[in-house]
């Protein structure tokens, strides 16, 4: 299993860009992202995403730590 790595918001929603997530809003600290064909998300604006919240967004994405870090490379 591979280890999550700690990310910016920045590089989360470039990766989540690549898989067809596109950037509606942003209110405050926190980006809407949205998709087609899967739930939208929220990605807090931070340096560093915590990994439980990460952990989080994949999930709710439909992504694997796998193709995530292969996406982020």
């Amino acid at each position: 299993m591979t280890k999550l790595p700690i990310v910016s918001a920045s590089t989360l929603v470039k990766a989540l860009s690549i898989i067809g997530y596109y950037v509606r809003d942003q209110k405050g600290s926190h980006i809407h992202l949205r998709h087609t064909n899967k739930r939208p998300l929220t990605i807090p604006n931070h340096n560093e995403i915590s990994r439980g919240t990460l952990r989080a967004i994949l999930r709710d994405a439909k992504l694997s730590v796998e193709d995530f870090v292969k996406l982020i490379k």
